[in-house]
């Protein structure tokens, strides 16, 4: 067992106090797993649009002071109570959502969902005690989804943990426990494009692209990549886009303007924006009779989806997905084993890093829509 096992661990983290506002640096205290938990030595973190998506405090209920950070690498330092899958010095991905698997979902093939330690955003605190692991001064700093890894240590509960082979980087590992894993599965396992086929991809961001390396790998011919940031278009042909449109190029809605461009229709569309006409798009778009439409992005709590019945009628269908429909525990590992046997790119997805120091450089990047994913280096 670690030295510091059952100890108050005291170590760096970037506290976010206020919603919008640069993250501080701070000493917390970072209390010793209960049962069921484990204590993490958070290595690299790369920073996720949900980070910045709850930082901003936009349409969804606040609450601060947090930890953010939520796709990350790092090794196991101590274990509660409990835990027997995991030990000291094992190399996980801490992930936002878990599997307890003894569940209705967690026991079903069909579903990633989890009634126990599934997505949970308004919660701060563990579920073990509803306490929170991290105090500065005595006083509770908030977690945030399960993770809070933009801390040097973190507690997570054991379900949320995936042990992956030591031999992996977790430099580069890291993306697969968020943005990366929700597009490539979105396109795999529920698209499912086959060979020949035309996919439309809407937001062209890390789970984008991530949605379009999974039709490329599958075999699609044409891959178009709808945006509106003409940056992201160049980067976009690394990861198998053949075609781009930008929505403000037309005067017509863009469903149509795909329509024209595949004789009728595309044959799959994965939507990672969130915006709800761009939802709205992505089904349309697709053709009739056998065109599937996904939908990844996270929309505004208020929106609602409105299309005319006879879309379906005439034989299109629409899906959504969850982490790309990966069993957390189950299915990162494979993931992380494609990566070493050089079935799947990820250094492709990461464009900048930065020491922890400079984590608010990482925000920077993202909110002026530079690069894909930023790896924020823990040690100096």
């Amino acid at each position: 067992m670690s030295s510091t096992a059952g100890q108050v661990v005291r170590c760096k983290a970037a506290v976010a106090w206020e919603a919008g506002k640069p993250l501080v640096m701070e000493e917390v205290q970072v209390a010793p797993p209960q049962a069921n938990e484990v204590r993490i030595k958070i290595l690299y973190n790369s920073l996720c649009h949900t980070d910045i998506y709850f930082w901003e405090a936009k349409g969804q209920k606040p609450l601060f002071p947090r930890i953010f950070g939520h796709e990350a690498g790092g090794i196991v330092e101590s274990v509660g109570d409990g835990v027997t899958d995991l030990a000291p010095g094992d190399h996980v991905l801490p992930v936002f959502t878990g599997e307890c698997k003894q569940c209705r979902h967690c026991k079903s093939e069909e579903s990633n969902m989890c009634n126990n330690l599934g997505l949970n955003t308004d919660r701060g605190v563990m579920i073990n005690d509803g306490q929170s692991r991290f105090s500065i001064n005595g006083k509770p700093i908030y977690h945030f989804m399960g993770t809070s890894t933009f801390s040097e240590y973190t507690v997570v509960h054991v379900g949320c943990v995936a042990k992956i082979n030591p031999a992996a980087p977790l430099d580069k590992v890291c993306v697969l426990s968020c943005g990366v894993s929700t597009g490539l599965g979105a396109a795999l396992k529920v698209a499912k494009p086959i060979k020949g086929s035309t996919v439309a991809v809407f937001g062209l961001g890390a789970v984008g692209l991530a949605a379009a390396e999974g039709a490329r790998i599958a075999g699609a011919s044409r891959i178009i990549g709808i945006a509106r940031n003409l940056n992201r278009f160049e980067a976009a042909k690394k990861f198998g886009v053949t075609e781009f449109l930008n929505p403000k190029d037309h005067n017509k809605p863009v469903q149509e303007v795909l329509a024209e461009m595949s004789d009728g229709g595309v044959d799959r569309s994965i939507e990672c924006t969130g915006d709800i006409d761009a939802m709205v798009s992505a089904f349309e778009c697709v053709h009739d009779g056998w065109g599937v439409a996904v939908l990844v992005g996270l929309p505004h709590q208020n929106a609602v989806f409105k299309t005319h019945p006879a879309n379906f009628l005439r034989g299109r269908t629409l899906k959504g997905t969850f982490f790309g429909n990966y069993k957390p525990l189950s299915d990162l590992p494979s993931l992380v084993e494609k990566y070493l046997n050089n079935e799947l790119e990820l250094e492709k997805f990461i464009t900048h890093e930065v020491p922890f120091s400079k984590i608010n450089k990482a925000f920077e990047y993202m909110l002026r829509g530079e690069g894909i994913r930023c790896i924020i280096r823990m040690e100096e």
